[in-house]
């Protein structure tokens, strides 16, 4: 983006520099004209003076055009350039009055090269001492005189005026392409903070998804490899039953891969309603399911979010009470609000003792995403129970 800001920068200065030679070169030509077109003085003097002036355009070319193209300027290259310059066109102008009419082209460089005191310096010598030189060298009449010095204070005069003028819309220019330059280093700054930003939210969402299905069911598989190693020997019929849930939880697991690799609804709810979803879930971790209200069609967010909070919450519950607690998973549709709650008899916990891990704090970061809540109540010796609260659709009355 800054490159082609700065190519078109480039191209627009190139084009603007472009109308600037053209008025210089516009300037010299007619003041050529009118110096070999003098009446007064002799053809020699006139056709010197046009040798000085032709002698400006490889100077300027060579060494004024690359320095007025600099930003900012060398100050002392650009007092060396003008000294030759003034060289040339000072003794011109004394020998040839017409001559001074190449001060619209010199006056302008003095500005653009210079700092506004020695700017002005120089102004004072391209308008002034030319006329005091050709005063001194052909002694014309007092008339003559007033209205040339007359005509030098005036262009000195409207050159500082609009010398300044055009100093002050340099310096601003300067100050808005820095100002622009610092806002394109913010920009990028900004487009930089919130591609981190994006990678952060879905390193998270990953990770979410990841430890509610992936890890969960990886550590449903532990829990019944190990009752099967003890069930072999004694309860070959339980040690089967234990199998085949293994089996029904690793074909689950891949399912679930899957749906998250290509980035699907979760496995569960592929072409099955939340309550059917729900009901295969809590059959896997042994725990009932009760579903109260209207049940409705709703949108992926509420029940992805259902599901996912139902997953974490039996999943905390064999993990952390046993195998052997009695879990009951509820559902409720309202008309404005589907609560999902999982109960459990355990040994309960402190809530405010638990920090960090992908838990609890994933399960409340996904209630809040789709602008609900989620509650845990538990206590030591008192059970365990989880309920979401997400907001849905108003249903619509007849």
């Amino acid at each position: 983006m800054s490159g082609a800001a700065d190519a078109g920068s480039a191209y627009t200065w190139e084009r603007s520099f472009r109308l600037w030679d053209t008025y210089f070169a516009l300037i010299w030509v007619a003041t050529l004209v009118f110096v070999l077109g003098a009446g007064r003085p002799g053809w020699a003097t006139r056709v010197v003076a046009a040798a000085l002036l032709a002698l400006l355009i490889p100077l300027f070319v060579g060494v004024g055009r690359p320095l007025l193209r600099q930003d900012p300027s060398d100050e002392r290259r650009a007092l060396a350039y003008l000294t030759a310059a003034l060289a040339l066109f000072l003794p011109s102008a004394v020998l040839v009055g017409e001559t001074r009419l190449m001060t619209f082209a010199l006056v302008p460089q003095c500005f653009m090269t210079l700092r506004m005191r020695w700017a002005l310096v120089a102004v004072a010598v391209i308008n002034f001492a030319p006329v005091i030189g050709w005063a001194l060298l052909w002694w014309p009449s007092d008339q003559d005189v007033f209205f040339n010095v007359l005509f030098a204070v005036v262009t000195f005069v409207f050159s500082a005026a609009v010398g300044g003028w055009v100093i002050r819309i340099i310096e601003q220019s300067q100050e808005r392409a820095a100002l622009i330059t610092e806002l394109d280093a913010s920009r990028h700054e900004v487009a930089r903070l919130s591609t981190a930003h994006g990678a952060l939210a879905e390193r998270e969402r990953l990770a979410r998804e990841i430890h509610d299905t992936l890890a969960q069911g990886f550590t449903s598989l532990v829990m019944l490899i190990q009752a099967v190693e003890a069930e072999l020997d004694h309860d070959l019929p339980e040690a089967r039953r234990h199998l085949r849930l293994m089996d029904e939880t690793a074909r689950q697991n891949l399912a679930e891969a899957r749906a998250l690799v290509a980035g699907g609804a979760p496995a569960d709810l592929d072409g099955a309603s939340l309550p059917d979803a729900l009901g295969r879930l809590a059959a896997r971790h042994g725990a009932a399911l009760e579903v109260t209200g209207p049940v409705r069609m709703l949108p992926a967010g509420p029940e992805v979010v259902a599901l996912r909070a139902c997953q974490e919450a039996l999943a905390n519950a064999r993990k952390h009470a046993g195998s052997s607690v009695a879990v009951g998973v509820s559902l409720a549709y309202a008309d404005d609000m589907l609560t999902v709650s999982v109960r459990d008899d355990g040994p309960g916990f402190d809530p405010g003792a638990v920090h960090g891990g992908y838990g609890l704090a994933g399960l409340r970061a996904r209630a809040v995403e789709v602008g609900g809540t989620a509650e845990v109540r538990s206590a030591p010796g008192a059970g365990t129970v989880v309920t979401v609260r997400l907001p849905v659709m108003r249903r619509e009355t007849p």
